[in-house]
């Protein structure tokens, strides 16, 4: 018997009647045949801080409501269960609550699993029509839940104080609202979860979540749209469509963040051009692009290329506000690690933005001879025409059969975060801002030849021939 079935025999038991053991639309949620991979995927991740950014109609919020019921019962088919969870429902006002996420949380709920509703305004027979404070939930366990409604108009102040196991946030809060629902879970180490439409352009969501700007490792986030909503018809799809700009396409149906200028890169697709880190063989190994900075950040990126032509991401330097031995060091360090080729002369060779011929008052050598010092040969002449280069780098992207010659690995973070926030400003030019891996991006494919052929792949005579003569070069 599954996991899910032995649960639902328990709340069957537990209500008298296991044929109505479960209210029928929680029982019918991604249950038949055809399923919303997407949300199951929001349900299914382990992560303590998650996120769906959706176009209206593709699901986001029923995902929401159902990940509150299930955890408020005790009856989540993916997760650790609590006996007794506090749970906040975090609505922009309490009229949107009333009409959205209060609605969906009671279209989940079987009458049996309540305890108590206690309202704020209107009556417990007509709950459509009112507003209401907090559910108790009989648990599966023998305990009770929690399931209490806030709105962000009530101010950050109503949000003090109170211990919490788990947050949804139903559309986009308040920045100090979130912090605060975030210390609420903290004793408990609870967890928080938003379904939103990014209506309100680049927010602090987009850089504290969705850019992942600090790093933190239990943050995840995922854009669901129409077409991954399999319930929504293609003709309502096409209707809904045709009546939308391109700029409210973005948000309304695709989920997507906009700026006034746009996405430099729409073309990145992180489920497509993100992929996970592989052991590269050292025939691939090309070339390493360097932006220098000091004050700025240094972005170095070690690039690969199959026999196909297409192009891997496969580590990375990123550090702002050290000396060029620091970062020499640490980019021979890598360079070791992944058994990188050297040049005929010994050392490590690398591109690098031409600015690095310029001289500092710091120093009476530039860039390119202090990388030369530190062991390191980088070649400053490289192709910075912006335009030719962001077309190439997008046409990597998604090729015009609609396919991708470039892949990330996913550990290059600093990669991922600048292409994910780099905008067109109101200059026909991107904004100067977290540019460094997308400049060092760019020169690295421009000092590629527009047509190269494919690499023809080394026979094993080759390859031992190499082989033997990097074992050569150790010795003398």
């Amino acid at each position: 018997m599954e996991k899910q079935e032995i649960i639902q025999d328990l709340i069957g038991i537990k209500a008298g009647k296991k044929t109505n053991a479960i209210c029928s639309k929680l029982k019918r949620y991604n249950s038949g045949k055809i399923k919303h991979l997407k949300q199951l995927a929001f349900h299914m991740c382990n992560k303590k801080n998650r996120w769906v950014f959706g176009g209206n109609r593709s699901g986001k919020t029923e995902c929401g409501a159902v990940e509150t019921v299930w955890l408020a019962r005790g009856i989540h088919p993916y997760r650790q269960n609590r006996k007794d969870a506090q749970i906040w429902v975090v609505s922009l006002s309490t009229q949107v609550q009333r009409d959205v996420a209060q609605s969906k949380v009671l279209g989940y709920l079987n009458k049996n699993w309540i305890k108590d509703i206690v309202m704020i305004s209107g009556r417990k027979d007509a709950l459509e029509n009112g507003v209401i404070d907090y559910i108790t939930i009989h648990n599966v366990f023998g305990g009770v839940s929690k399931i209490g409604f806030k709105s962000c108009d009530q101010g950050r102040e109503k949000f003090q104080g109170t211990s919490l196991d788990y947050v949804w946030f139903d559309e986009e809060p308040p920045e100090d609202i979130y912090k605060e629902c975030k210390m609420r879970v903290l004793d408990k180490c609870g967890e928080v979860y938003g379904t939103m439409t990014p209506l309100k352009g680049l927010t602090w969501v987009y850089n504290t979540i969705y850019l992942n700007e600090n790093n933190d490792d239990e943050i995840w986030c995922e854009f669901m749209e129409w077409a991954d909503n399999p319930y929504l018809s293609q003709a309502e799809v096409k209707s809904l469509t045709a009546t939308l700009s391109q700029e409210e396409l973005e948000s309304r149906r695709y989920g997507k963040f906009n700026s006034f200028g746009g996405q430099v890169y729409s073309e990145f697709d992180e489920s497509v051009n993100v992929i996970e880190p592989f052991n590269v063989p050292i025939d691939w190994y090309d070339n390493i692009s360097i932006d220098p900075g000091l004050n700025n950040p240094l972005s170095a990126h070690w690039y690969a290329v199959d026999y196909d032509g297409n192009i891997y991401v496969i580590a990375e330097h990123y550090e702002t506000r050290q000396t060029v031995e620091h970062h020499a060091g640490k980019i021979k360090a890598i360079c070791d690690r992944l058994g990188w080729h050297k040049a005929s002369n010994g050392m490590y060779s690398a591109i690098i933005d031409s600015a690095a011929n310029q001289r500092t008052l710091s120093s009476p050598k530039n860039v390119v001879e202090l990388f030369y010092d530190y062991g390191i040969l980088v070649n400053p002449k490289v192709n910075k025409d912006l335009y030719s280069g962001v077309n190439r780098v997008k046409s990597y992207l998604k090729s015009a059969d609609g396919t991708s010659r470039l892949y990330i690995f996913k550990n290059c973070t600093n990669m991922i975060r600048e292409i994910k926030g780099y905008f067109w400003g109101n200059s026909d030019a991107p904004i100067k801002k977290d540019d460094h891996a997308m400049d060092d991006l760019r020169y690295y494919i421009m000092s590629r030849p527009e047509n190269q052929a494919p690499k023809q792949q080394k026979t094993a005579i080759q390859k031992d021939k190499e082989r033997l003569m990097r074992k050569l070069k150790k010795y003398y």
